[in-house]
């Protein structure tokens, strides 16, 4: 359900930008004229994507008062030029993309919400913010910097220095590489198929990773940590909720003050770290892995250890497995240790 509400939430925004028949104002852009994007609007969308030819920028706008939703082309461009300075010009290599309104204390009555639709070539670095709408960002490739106060981050194909922040909405980045960072004060965290140095953080959100491949932090104050086919060096935490990882072929450090942790390692590598403050431990290892184990909890349970040589009691296992090799240690205070062999 969660997977749904995200993917129909990112249709929705895409709706909404194109609600608007026609842009009130296009800037046609020349060819290898543009090679930085900086874009701020106080309420809108904005949207950048990486192209091949037909560059150009378009300004959407619509009322924000509901009584005004049936302004004609004209009144929205009146009100537009009368509230608002826009500018929308190249500057040197620099595509400038801005809707600010005249005064700080404009009535909000006549306000409007101000979209871009931005489509430069692909390698093309950003520099956007919005007050509350949604940002996307497609196929391009560069230093990309963006923030919102409210809206949703939607980031596909994008490669390089990635810094994403939003105060409330949900994270959404598929495809993307090299070096990524993004924050959400609130929203859930969704990444499919990326790789390179990773932070994913949400302060009460789930954080929810497929086909990772690098060095990936992700980190919840209060939501659910999920990951499946990771590689690389995974370190998980929350403060509250559950860790789910499967099919790990990483190191891996997970931790949580209070839910269930539960560990499936289809590769095993040099490091294994779990700690659980008051929940339960499940790991899965491979069948004849060479582990030093050392497993602390009020109960661990374990398959057969075959060739196994140290001290073994309910409440800790320390010793050698195949002879040693990797280094796997797990703690659940006050919980239940299951160490299962597949």
């Amino acid at each position: 359900m969660k997977k749904f509400c995200l993917v129909f939430l990112s249709a929705v925004t895409a709706v909404v930008a194109s609600a608007q028949t026609s842009p009130l104002i296009t800037k046609p852009l020349a060819e290898g004229t543009v090679s930085t994007v900086l874009s701020e609007t106080s309420g809108g969308n904005i949207l950048v994507t990486g192209v091949t030819g037909s560059f150009k920028a378009e300004l959407y706008a619509v009322a924000n008062n509901s009584k005004d939703k049936k302004l004609s082309e004209q009144e929205l461009r009146d009100r537009l030029e009368k509230e608002y300075d826009v500018k929308m010009e190249v500057e040197g290599n620099k595509l400038i993309a801005t809707a600010k309104p005249k005064t700080r204390n404009m009535n909000w009555k006549k306000g409007l919400s101000i979209s871009f639709k931005i489509y430069v070539p692909k390698n093309v670095s950003t520099d956007i913010s919005t007050s509350g709408g949604n940002i996307e960002l497609y196929h391009v490739t560069g230093t990309q910097d963006f923030t919102t106060s409210g809206g949703n981050l939607i980031v596909t194909d994008v490669a390089g220095k990635i810094n994403g922040t939003t105060s409330g909405g949900n994270i959404i980045i598929e495809n993307a590489h090299e070096e990524i960072n993004l924050t959400t004060s609130g929203g859930n965290i969704e990444a499919k198929q990326c790789d390179g140095k990773m932070k994913l953080i949400t302060s009460g959100g789930n954080v929810e990773m497929t086909a990772l491949k690098g060095n990936i932090k992700a980190t919840t104050s209060g939501g659910n940590v999920s990951g499946e086919t990771i590689e690389g060096d995974l370190n998980a935490s929350t403060s509250g909720g559950n860790i789910e990882l499967t099919s790990l072929s990483c190191n891996v450090v997970a931790a949580t003050s209070g839910g269930d942790i539960s560990v499936a390692i289809t590769k095993l590598m040099n490091n294994v770290r779990l700690s659980n403050s008051g929940g339960n431990i499940k790991l899965n290892i491979p069948d004849n892995s060479a582990v030093d184990l050392n497993l602390y909890a009020e109960k661990i349970k374990t398959d057969q250890l075959k060739n196994f040589s140290g001290k073994f009691e309910d409440d800790k296992v320390e010793g050698k497995l195949n002879g040693g090799g990797a280094t796997v240690t797990v703690k659940a205070d006050g919980g239940t240790i299951y160490l299962g062999l597949k």
